[in-house]
């Protein structure tokens, strides 16, 4: 099973999740990271965390929910698949890198390049207001999802 974690404020990383849901399809089990804990991550064979960038770095909730599921599963998820879908105003790698930081420490293997939307909201009433994702931004997340659960089928992840 893929499991999707993902945590959205404004709409667009919670698009983004569903449209790598739908193309997983059963494959897959979408978890908000309010919700998400250790057995969620150690009955699952791959990762999407889906998230958007705040402030130059990951949301609150999803940094929360690594800090809650990092010492439990630490040496025990060694190798499993994970790939990053990010929602940024402006860039994104911020986020993206603290991921990778993390998730480094569980040794998990990325198989896909970072997928990073960049929304262009700069200001306040921008960045407060509910998003949109452009469809080919979704449609490369649903790409994202039918290509993980394919090579966890397939045993190539």
């Amino acid at each position: 099973m893929l499991a999707i974690i993902w945590h959205s404020r404004t709409g667009a990383a919670r698009a983004m999740a569903e449209a790598v849901h739908r193309g997983a399809g059963r494959a897959s089990r979408l978890i908000a990271a309010g919700d998400a804990d250790p057995r969620d991550l150690l009955d699952a064979r791959g990762y999407v965390f889906a998230c958007p960038e705040n402030l130059a770095s990951m949301s609150g909730l999803m940094k929360e929910m690594f800090d809650r599921c990092y010492y439990p599963l630490l040496g025990r998820i060694e190798g499993r698949p994970y790939a990053t879908v990010i929602a940024a105003g402006s860039d994104g790698h911020g986020a993206q890198a603290q991921i990778d930081r993390i998730v480094t420490g569980w040794r998990l293997r990325r198989i896909a390049e970072p997928l990073v939307v960049n929304l262009g909201a700069q200001t306040p009433g921008q960045i407060l207001a509910e998003k949109i994702v452009p469809g080919p931004a979704l449609e490369a997340c649903r790409e994202l999802g039918m290509a993980f659960a394919e090579g966890l089928s397939l045993g190539i992840f």
